[in-house]
């Protein structure tokens, strides 16, 4: 993958999330906030954790930060989503989790 493709991609998965986390705090009232900007997405919750989402793209990955440690992300072209190089687990199971242990917020991202 180019450097191009994966900011394209990188993007679009940005804009997906907080696509996903609108839609859960207008539809269901979730108690989550988030914030764009310099490239990075912020997920806040109500306790004043939060996951951060940016990217190396060096390396051509997605890194996510949360209370649980630190995930580096690659993209796999045959499954079409970011995979964890440590889990295994997609970015969608991964963020869904997140936000059941630090917020007790309910969102699927898939």
């Amino acid at each position: 993958m180019t450097e191009a493709e994966f900011l394209v991609l990188y993007q679009q998965t940005l804009r997906r999330i907080e696509e996903i986390v609108e839609a859960a705090i207008n539809d269901d009232e979730a108690a989550i906030d988030y914030e764009s900007g310099n490239d990075m997405l912020t997920l806040s919750f109500t306790n004043k954790s939060v996951a951060i989402i940016s990217r190396q793209s060096a390396i051509r990955q997605l890194w996510l930060a949360a209370r649980s440690g630190g995930f580096h992300y690659d993209y796999d072209t045959a499954r079409k989503t970011w995979i964890c190089t440590a889990t295994r687990q997609t970015l969608a199971e991964m963020l869904q989790q997140i936000c059941h242990d630090q917020g007790a917020v309910a969102i699927a991202f898939d």
